[in-house]
C-alpha cells in the first residue's frame, strides 16, 4: 500500500515545515498555502461573527481576549493530530504486509499513543519498519512539547513589551488615546521636549511591533487588559498627532515627528499586508471639517500657534491618507476600534477609576499644580 505511506509522509513533512516556518523562522512567510493561516482563517472569522452578537462592549472583548491564547492550543492540537493521522497511514501501510495490526483504527491508536510516548504496550511493532517509524514519531512527540513550551514564553514577552507601552500611554494621551489629549497634555513649559522624548519612544516601540507581529501573527490578536486600550489604537494616536504637528506646527519635534511617522506608519502597512486586508474603497471622515475646527480651537487655547493655510490643510490630507486606509483594514479584520482625534466628551482615564469608584479634584500628569510655596 504505497498511497497511504506517501501521504503520511507528505503530511508530516507539511506539518513540520509548518511549525519551523511558524515558530522558529523569524520572518514574515509569503507562501500562498498554509496550514496555520487555513487554521486562524477558519476560527477567526466565526468567533469575530460570534462577538458581534454581544451587545455588551466589555462582554464583547472579554470574549474576543479568549481567542488569541486559545488560538494557539487550537493551533498546536491541529498540528500534533495531523502528526498522528500521517503515522497512523504509514502504521497501516505496513501493517497491512504482515497482518500485525489489520484496522486503521488501531495503527492510529498505537500512532497518538507513539506520539504521547505514553508507553502503554498493548500495541507494539513487530517490523523493523515500524520499529524505525516508533522511534522517529517518539523523537517528534518529545520536540514537539519542547517547540510549544519555547513559543509560548516568546509569544507572552512580546504581548508583555507591546502591553507596557500602551499602558504608559495611558496618562499622556488619554483612554482611549487621542492626538487631542497627547498635544494638550504636553503643552507648556517643557512640553515639547516631553513630546519629542515620546515620540523617539514610540518610534522604537512600533518597530518592536512590526517585528514581533509580523515573526509571530497569533500576537496581534491578544487584547489589552481595558476595553478601551489597544495597540492598533495607541498607534493611530501617535499617528494622529505626527501628522498634526507635520503640518500644522512648527515645532523642535518636527524631525522626531517625521521619523515617527514612518516608522508607524510602516508598521500599519505591513500588518495589513501580513493579514492580507486591501484598505477600503469607501470609509468614514475620521476628522471633518467641524471636528477638525474644534480640535485647532482646543489646541489653540493651549497655548499652540497653528499655521492656517490651504498648503498645510492638503499636507494633513496627504499625510491621512498614507495610513488611515490600512487603520480602517485592521479594525476591520481584527475587530478593534480606532480612536477619534477629538473626545465627544471627557472622559476619565484607565488610572484614575476603580472598580469602586473615580478619583476626582486632583491633578492628572496632564495638569500642574500651582506652586504655592513661599520661602
Amino acid at each position: 500500500m504505497i498511497f497511504p505511506a506517501v501521504s503520511g509522509v507528505l503530511i508530516i513533512a507539511i506539518v513540520l515545515w509548518e511549525a519551523f516556518e511558524t515558530v522558529i523562522l523569524p520572518r514574515r512567510v509569503r507562501r500562498r498555502f498554509r496550514m496555520a493561516v487555513l487554521v486562524y482563517r477558519s476560527t477567526w472569522i466565526p468567533w469575530r461573527a460570534l462577538a458581534h452578537r454581544f451587545k455588551d462592549a466589555k462582554s464583547r472583548e472579554t470574549f474576543l481576549s479568549f481567542y488569541g491564547p486559545l488560538s494557539i492550543l487550537i493551533l498546536f492540537a491541529v498540528w500534533a493530530a495531523a502528526i498522528i493521522f500521517g503515522f497512523g497511514l504509514m502504521y497501516h501501510s505496513v501493517a497491512a504486509r504482515d497482518s500485525t495490526h489489520p484496522t486503521f483504527e488501531t495503527s492510529l491508536y498505537m500512532s497518538g499513543t507513539t506520539m504521547f510516548t505514553l508507553g502503554l504496550g498493548d500495541v507494539i511493532p513487530h517490523t523493523w519498519p515500524e520499529r524505525f517509524m516508533v522511534v522517529f514519531e517518539s523523537g517528534i512527540g518529545f520536540g514537539f512539547l519542547a517547540l510549544v513550551l519555547s513559543y509560548l514564553p516568546v509569544i507572552y514577552q512580546a504581548f508583555s513589551r507591546r502591553e507596557v507601552n500602551i499602558v504608559l500611554l495611558d496618562a499622556r494621551a488619554g483612554s482611549p488615546p487621542t492626538a487631542a489629549e497627547l498635544l494638550r497634555r504636553h503643552s507648556g513649559p517643557r512640553g515639547a521636549e516631553a513630546l519629542e522624548e515620546l515620540l523617539h519612544d514610540w518610534e522604537r516601540s512600533s518597530a518592536d511591533i512590526l517585528e514581533s507581529h509580523v515573526s509571530y501573527p497569533s500576537v496581534c490578536y491578544f487584547r489589552s487588559q481595558h476595553t478601551n486600550e489597544s495597540w492598533l489604537a495607541s498607534l493611530t494616536a501617535i499617528l494622529d498627532t505626527c501628522s498634526f504637528l507635520l503640518a500644522f506646527v512648527e515645532s523642535t519635534s518636527s524631525r522626531q515627528a517625521r521619523l515617527t511617522f514612518a516608522m508607524c506608519r510602516h508598521t500599519v502597512v505591513d500588518l495589513a499586508q501580513l493579514f492580507n486586508e486591501p484598505p477600503p474603497n469607501h470609509r468614514d471622515n475620521r476628522l471633518p471639517p467641524a471636528e477638525l475646527a474644534r480640535l485647532r480651537a482646543a489646541l489653540t487655547k493651549c497655548g499652540f500657534k497653528l499655521r492656517d493655510d490651504e498648503a498645510s490643510h492638503k499636507k494633513l490630507a496627504d499625510l491621512r491618507a498614507m495610513y488611515e486606509p490600512y487603520l480602517h483594514a485592521l479594525s476591520r479584520f481584527l475587530y478593534m476600534e480606532v480612536p477619534p482625534w477629538i473626545l465627544a466628551t471627557e472622559i476619565a482615564d484607565n488610572w484614575k477609576t476603580s472598580a469602586w469608584g473615580r478619583i476626582s479634584g486632583i491633578a492628572g500628569p496632564d495638569r500642574e499644580e500651582p506652586d504655592d510655596h513661599t520661602d
